[in-house]
């Protein structure tokens, strides 16, 4: 087991045990336990349960003020129709809207988390799928625009930068940040892959299938160098999806473990070099063998220097 000087025992993480509880059916293509899969394996790796901060579930009202009033009550409620369920791909249930508050809640504890510590990790999020008034591709609530949201109320925030690495392009958080200056879209995600439509980020940066750790790491640091030209942020939100790995059932992508440990450090790197706090969330990651998907979450936590 590591030493504790080995590890940085001031970087807050975020975690609930209600990341993964939900009866799901066996053969469903949501991978629930990696969430406390990730959690294990820090506490395997020597990092502290003093360094977990638990979130408690966001209130209707919060939700209500930034999203559609009616599409929260029906959702919080039980109320949507079918076919808005199928689209969001779970079966409705009290556990699940539970599990939705509170991991959006997580990832607005990281965000201001961050602003103090100048790091904190969330060991949910990126449910960048959701739109104002409806849920889509296993997302309910966008707890990024949320969580810029949040770090704007802070006296010294006037821009966030959403930086978006999921193989999946952030449509969602783009539709709602489409009018708002003060909140920067980034997306790289595979061209030919869901969604099918897509919104329009601030940037967007389209993969084709196949594309190999050295090509996407050289459009990673590009993509950086023209948030960073085009835009001025005050803080950092980062969905570090590893659904861009060789080895995932969604992703199309070649990119190698290492790989992604080296995307997140290019990440963490700049952000450090200009003393910018940065919320991470998990992202995207659809291998069914769960410990080799832990595994690859596990590189943003070695890139942040928590292990």
């Amino acid at each position: 087991m590591p030493t504790k000087s080995r590890l940085n025992m001031s970087i807050p993480l975020v975690f609930d045990p209600i990341y993964s509880q939900l009866d799901l059916p066996t053969k469903h293509r949501f991978p629930i336990q990696k969430y406390q899969g990730i959690k294990d394996r820090l506490i395997a790796e020597g990092v502290s349960e003093k360094q977990f901060y638990q979130p408690s579930p966001l209130k209707q009202q919060e939700l209500s003020s930034v999203y559609d009033p009616t599409y929260i009550n029906q959702l919080v409620n039980g109320t949507l129709d079918r076919k808005a369920m199928r689209r969001i791909g779970f079966e409705w249930s009290e556990q699940l809207v539970n599990r939705t508050l509170t991991a959006a809640s997580g990832t607005v504890l990281t965000a201001n988390l961050a602003l103090k510590h100048g790091k904190a990790l969330n060991l949910t999020g990126g449910y960048h799928h959701a739109f104002a008034n409806f849920g889509s591709g296993f997302c309910m609530i966008n707890d990024l625009y949320l969580a810029a949201l949040s770090m704007l109320q802070n006296d010294n925030i006037e821009q966030v930068l959403i930086f978006d690495c999921d193989v999946h392009q952030g449509d969602g958080t783009a539709k709602l940040a489409a009018n708002n200056n003060a909140v920067y879209t980034v997306s790289i995600h595979g061209e030919k892959n869901f969604p099918y439509r897509k919104q329009q980020s601030d940037l967007d940066f389209g993969l084709a299938k196949g594309t190999q750790d050295k090509d996407y790491l050289e459009l990673v640091e590009q993509a950086l160098n023209l948030a960073f030209t085009y835009c001025n942020p005050d803080a950092v939100i980062y969905d570090a999806g590893v659904d861009i790995h060789s080895n995932d059932d969604l992703g199309h992508l070649d990119i190698s473990t290492q790989g992604v440990f080296e995307r997140d450090q290019l990440v963490f790197d700049i952000c450090e070099e200009k003393q910018l706090p940065i919320a991470a969330v998990i992202g995207g990651g659809y291998q069914r063998d769960i410990d080799a998907l832990v595994d690859a979450h596990i590189q943003l936590f070695k890139a942040a220097k928590v292990i």
